[in-house]
């Protein structure tokens, strides 16, 4: 086994510098060691034993034990290791070489490939997805009482941000009300977890602070109401379970008399972020206060119309 902490012998013949190199000296590469990492230690004592009692003591709150954890977890114990494969690193110039373990390539669980997604998905969205308008980041959450039936029945994640999407799309039409063909842009992701690691469904969201019409022509919209929002997507996210049969009208009564509901949080501007053609990521949503515009408030009362509306439709 080839130790992770050999630093790489520099290439010091002329021509095979990088083209930019620290003040300090030539560049080196420098291996890291997973296994010294708390999260490696961790998962590598823990693991086995937590899956052992997985069905005894766990499985009645956070869901049966899905088959592909240990396919990830196998991944990540062995990112980085020389043992399980790696590419040999070679200068034909001055003949210094060094070797690199492969990694997992895996999502959320791996630090290092996660960050490396993160930043490679985020230069994506920066050169090839987003048009330069200003965008908001926004949440679409569910309270505790329903989370559970979307951990059970995962396969109504898809359509938890398809109607984040119809809640923004119908309430910034109804301030674009002579042009049928308004879209805002949006980029939404599902994340099944909190900051906890507990079981917390939401919608993450990037979403144009206007919309574009069928001839391309970019119409900018001030902040839509926040509240007028949240009783919207509630109204979605009831009746979808509703026709799912997993709730009834009593719970759904009781959610309603409920203050604060739950299904929503605050915007946060990301000005200057962008979206092209809303065919290309998907759709729209609301925004905090712009600088230099009037507010136009969609009213909770028009919010109240529209939910009736909604259900009387078929296609809801």
């Amino acid at each position: 086994m080839y130790p992770h902490a050999a630093a790489a012998p520099a290439c010091h013949r002329a021509g095979c510098q990088p083209p930019e190199r620290p003040a300090e000296g030539p560049s080196r590469y420098h291996p890291r060691d997973p296994s010294a990492s708390p999260l490696f230690r961790l998962i590598d004592t823990y693991y086995q034993k937590v899956k052992c009692a997985w069905e005894e003591r766990f499985e009645h709150r956070y869901g049966y034990w899905r088959g592909f954890v240990d396919a990830a977890i196998n991944r990540f114990l062995s990112c980085g290791d020389f043992e399980c494969g790696f590419a040999r690193v070679w200068c034909p110039e001055c003949h210094a070489e060094f070797l690199v373990g492969y990694s997992c390539r895996g999502r959320q669980l791996c630090p290092s490939c996660g960050a490396k997604r993160a930043a490679a998905f985020a230069a994506f969205l920066a050169d090839e997805v987003l048009e330069h308008v200003d965008h908001d980041q926004w949440v679409f959450a569910l309270p505790k009482m329903l989370r559970l039936y979307f951990i059970y029945h995962r396969e109504l994640l898809g359509s938890l941000c398809r109607l984040a999407y119809e809640t923004v799309r119908e309430l910034m039409a109804a301030l674009v009300s002579d042009d049928d063909s308004f879209r805002p842009g949006m980029v939404a992701q599902i994340q099944t977890f909190g900051s906890r690691l507990n079981a917390n469904p939401h919608v993450h969201a990037i979403v144009s602070r206007g919309g574009w019409t069928a001839d391309g022509r970019f119409i900018p919209l001030p902040q839509l109401d926040h509240h007028a929002a949240e009783l919207l997507f509630r109204h979605k996210v009831l009746g979808l379970l509703k026709r799912e049969g997993l709730i009834d009208d009593d719970r759904i009564e009781v959610l309603h008399s409920w203050q604060h509901t739950g299904f929503l949080r605050q915007a946060q501007d990301r000005s200057r972020f962008t979206t092209t053609s809303p065919s290309t990521a998907t759709t729209g949503l609301a925004w905090n206060d712009w600088p230099g515009t009037s507010c136009a408030r969609l009213s909770a009362s028009n919010a109240s119309a529209m939910m009736k509306a909604a259900a009387r439709s078929p296609t809801r």
